[in-house]
């Protein structure tokens, strides 16, 4: 059986509930990367602020971060299914109201600035509080258990498609049509999301084994996190990764400063890395990473920083798209098994709160990276930022490869 498991490269697409749950994921990613990506290149046009940037991710990665402990143990204590409705309901309302403010010649913007727009990214980051730990938790409740790489890998090709095509979809209809039509775009498309989540069939969420009180329950995930030296130095590779090489973040900066190529050029320099992530997702759904899985994960993360440095030193439109390629590939490796290493380690009933956490570490990284980035470009320079944060990422690789054995040894 197991054999056959990993021959079949499409195991887990062949169930009808994880194609369906997938195909809202995607559409939802699609239309909220789209939406950023407009939303980031209208800030930096109405301010010319390379901070301005860094606060977009910071004002979501706060609120993010201290609501996801709530949100895993609400994942784990209610209906995982019907907090994922409505919080796809809730983040497409944000999103609505932030298109308003932006519409037309952003009178709103001209009066209050971009505190606005930072308050409703905040809320947004509460929803995603919920949203993740319940969308990780429903992820293992549609398939076997046998089939968890496979699906770990069709996932983040996934994710990772939407993000490809959401950034420079986004970036070529603004750059042709104005805010309404594309935030209109978007928020149609989060809807459509909506009504295609409604057809992931219903399960019950796994009872609690025991009693706890709700300091405990909110900080069972970190204790649990903490005493498997694999999973968190998973977590943490791919945390301090994100964090110090948030090159991302800059895209406006360097799309209009440094490689002068416009709205369209940041679209397609936005869906760079993600495009790598697909193709490179795509190898890894016939060959998995998980055989070897420490060291795997280790040489991915040395590729993803070296390859931002490189990024870094580019003045050529080509060859930055390369780069981010690269870095967009590399990191769909460490992605699956990190995924894998989480799905299987992780007993049902825990799966809210464990997510919190990976979600804290990992996703609030990106946000919380953004503004480290923003905050160093506008200290020592763009350019110097990026090459301080890819310098970092190969640091952490080093500490990790001398002092966490079984990660290094890990194999699945």
């Amino acid at each position: 059986m197991e054999q056959k498991e990993k021959k079949d490269a499409y195991a887990a697409l062949k169930i009808a509930a994880f194609r369906n749950f997938q195909l809202s994921r995607f559409m939802l990613t699609f239309a909220v990367q789209m939406a950023e990506t407009i939303i980031a290149w209208k800030i930096y046009e109405l301010t010319h602020d390379k901070l301005a940037l860094g606060l977009l991710g910071l004002s979501e990665a706060l609120p993010f971060i201290i609501t996801s402990f709530y949100g895993g143990h609400a994942a784990d204590l209610f209906n995982r299914y019907k907090i994922a409705r409505r919080t796809i309901l809730g983040i497409t309302i944000c999103f609505a109201v932030i298109g308003i403010i932006l519409s037309g010649d952003a009178t709103l913007f001209k009066l209050y600035g971009a505190l606005p727009i930072y308050l409703i990214i905040g809320i947004s980051g509460i929803i995603r509080g919920f949203m993740a730990p319940a969308y990780q938790s429903i992820f293992p409740q549609l398939i076997p258990r046998e089939l968890y790489p496979n699906a770990a890998t069709w996932g983040s090709n996934a994710w990772q498609t939407a993000a490809v095509l959401g950034p420079a979809l986004g970036g070529i209809i603004y750059g042709y049509s104005n805010v309404e039509f594309s935030f209109a775009f978007a928020v149609v498309i989060m809807l459509l999301s909506f009504f295609v989540f409604l057809r992931v069939p219903i399960k019950e969420t796994p009872p609690k084994e025991k009693t706890e009180t709700l300091y405990q329950s909110l900080t069972a995930g970190l204790r649990f996190v903490f005493n498997k030296q694999e999973m968190l130095s998973a977590i943490s590779l791919d945390l301090f990764a994100v964090l110090f090489g948030g090159a991302v973040a800059l895209l406006p900066v360097f799309a209009s400063d440094i490689l002068h190529v416009g709205p369209e050029g940041l679209g397609i320099l936005r869906a760079s890395p993600f495009f790598g992530s697909v193709v490179m997702g795509l190898f890894l759904a016939y060959y998995p990473p998980t055989v070897n899985a420490g060291r795997n994960l280790l040489v991915a993360v040395t590729g993803f920083g070296l390859a931002t440095i490189a990024f870094a030193f580019s003045e050529n439109f080509l060859l930055s798209f390369c780069m981010l390629f690269l870095t967009g590939a590399f990191d769909n490796v460490s992605v699956v098994i990190r995924q894998t290493i989480l799905q299987t380690m992780t007993p049902d009933n825990m799966r809210g709160r464990v997510s919190a956490v990976n979600q804290i570490f990992i996703a609030s990284s990106n946000e919380i990276g953004a503004f480290e980035s923003g905050l160093a470009a506008k200290l020592f320079g763009t350019i110097p930022s990026v090459i301080f944060g890819g310098c970092m990422t190969l640091v952490v690789v080093s500490t990790t490869f001398l002092f966490a054995p079984k990660m290094r040894k890990l194999k699945m």
